[in-house]
């Protein structure tokens, strides 16, 4: 119990994440009669830090961060809007499938709904389209970020959970797909009712072949992400290695970037990067008392007087999930809690590539769920919406995403069995 006070108070007063973390393990510590293990701390802090996986975080970070100061989001969105524009609620459907593809360029919600918020909310409503029916799409969207691959959240969970990460991205290829499909048709259900959204553009293709070429080429980043990471033929920090010079190299050919932008990009990717990688060594840390005092094994015990069926430990993961999502960052959940939950999971003989997919899908939701719901500030600010008209018409779409969660925890197979197909390749 005074684990729990110290955490949330000190996370009540806006103390640091890492630093609350760090201070429970301590109370715990404390409280259990474990201070021979005090010395020990410096030793498992730093441990943490020894993972080659965590390589690939500042290299997708500095790609997310050449996108967006390249603009070549905006081209994305220009090559979207050539073949769906045309469509009752083009523009819409344009704001989804620009998503989906940054999303394996972006690897991170939070990043993405600001971009793309920026980018969309304005145009559509320009166009005619509802303020918060426009935030709602941009903010659900966005939840793909860290689905599709390459994800920042599969990164930290495959450390934390000791997962190889390459599966654990081709695992969010057909859950993430599964979702751009359920949200287009919230959409397509949407233009339904009446004239609530615009009719589109009629596409000129002779004058868009050159949006085309301006599009595709930056559509190659996630296309060699993924494909070489299928093959074999590069490892998921060597894909961001790859992603990074291709991102640069086009950023300077379209005279986006100039080499007085490289500091300010290198320091913003730095500090982001200090950022997650002090949460998960705390959280080392504290899983690490935890697990000396035997509270993995108590909590198995538990569980497995509760049930033993996996699917409805998975619900319950879930429910817990979408709980602290609605309080913490996703990341913060995933490095507290996955350590922890990973002994169950062994024991009901649940695929921990399978479970990192739910558990990833669970926690990106609290980004668009009050009280603090990120996404739905950052749309709310960009639309100009109130919060509750603003979650109001995100409800449907969040609706289809968590019943999707659903039917991705019955069938596990959605999540391995294409990692299964590309490791038999």
């Amino acid at each position: 119990m005074m684990t729990l006070i110290v955490f949330f108070g000190l996370l009540l007063t806006g103390f640091p994440i890492f630093g609350a973390i760090l201070a429970g393990a301590v109370a715990f510590m404390a409280t259990n009669d474990l201070a021979v293990l005090y010395d020990s701390i410096p030793i498992q802090f730093y441990g943490a830090l020894e993972i080659n996986g965590l390589l690939a975080i500042p290299l997708f970070m500095l790609v997310g961060e050449i996108m967006n100061k390249g603009c070549l989001t905006q081209r994305l969105i220009a090559l979207t809007e050539v073949f769906v524009g045309g469509l009752k609620g083009g523009l819409a459907y344009a704001n989804l499938i620009t998503n989906a593809m940054a999303a394996s360029i972006l690897g991170s919600a939070v990043a993405q709904i600001g971009v793309m918020s920026k980018v969309m909310i304005p145009e559509m409503e320009k166009k005619g389209y509802d303020r918060a029916f426009s935030g709602a799409v941009t903010v659900s969207a966005g939840l793909l970020g860290p689905i599709i691959p390459p994800s920042m959240l599969m990164i930290i969970y495959g450390v934390v959970a000791v997962q190889p990460i390459a599966p654990l991205f081709i695992a969010g290829i057909v859950p993430g797909t599964l979702i751009v499909v359920g949200l287009a048709l919230v959409i397509f259900f949407h233009g339904l009712r009446g004239d609530t959204l615009p009719d589109g553009t009629p596409t000129r293709w002779r004058e868009s072949w050159k949006t085309i070429v301006a599009g595709v080429v930056p559509g190659l980043i996630p296309a060699v992400v993924i494909l070489g990471i299928m093959s074999g033929a590069m490892t998921p920090t060597e894909s961001g290695a790859v992603a990074s010079i291709i991102a640069l190299v086009l950023a300077f050919a379209y005279g986006e970037i100039k080499w007085s932008d490289l500091p300010a990009i290198l320091k913003a990717v730095a500090i982001n990067t200090a950022t997650i990688t002090g949460l998960i060594a705390a959280a080392s840390v504290f899983s690490w008392v935890l697990a000396f005092q035997g509270i993995p094994d108590l909590l198995v015990a538990y569980i497995a007087g509760v049930t033993d069926s996996p699917f409805l430990f998975l619900l319950l993961v879930i429910v817990l999930m979408l709980v602290l999502g609605m309080f913490l960052e996703s990341i913060s959940v995933l490095i507290v809690v996955v350590p922890i939950l990973m002994p169950v999971v062994q024991h009901l003989g649940i695929d921990p590539i399978h479970f990192g997919v739910i558990c990833t899908v669970a926690t990106v939701i609290g980004l668009v769920t009050p009280p603090v719901g990120p996404g739905l500030y950052i749309a709310m600010v960009q639309a100009h919406v109130p919060m509750g008209a603003l979650f109001r018409a995100t409800l449907p779409f969040l609706a289809t995403v968590l019943l999707l969660l659903v039917v991705i925890a019955a069938v596990p197979a959605l999540s391995t069995w294409l990692p299964a197909v590309s490791a038999g390749r």
